[in-house]
């Protein structure tokens, strides 16, 4: 293979995981636990937090805070497992270097 086509290879190969990482980046992603929804961006961006507790907040406050926690590692997991199907491939091609 020349230095030529390797170059356009190359190019093609930075233009494809460009236009993933935009999809990623502007898609959301929903987090959720029991009390709380949290949307993120693909960016890891928090754009939202909805609180569905209907209880007294002050009283259960530690629980409350565990599970606003728990929702933005859901999130968090789910956009690293896009970020993997979408652009994992990538990584073994280029042997890690991503």
């Amino acid at each position: 293979m020349n230095m030529q086509n390797l170059m356009a290879q190359a190019q093609r190969m930075q233009r494809e995981i460009t236009k993933k990482q935009e999809e990623i980046y502007n898609k959301d992603f929903i987090g959720k636990s029991e009390w709380i929804e949290v949307v993120m961006s693909g960016n890891k961006t928090i754009k939202k937090i909805t609180i569905t507790y209907d209880g007294d907040i002050n009283s259960d406050r530690d629980m409350l805070s565990d599970m606003i926690t728990i929702a933005i590692n859901d999130a968090i997991k789910k956009i690293e497992k896009e970020i993997e199907d979408k652009l994992g491939m990538y990584s073994k091609q280029l042997g890690g270097l991503m």
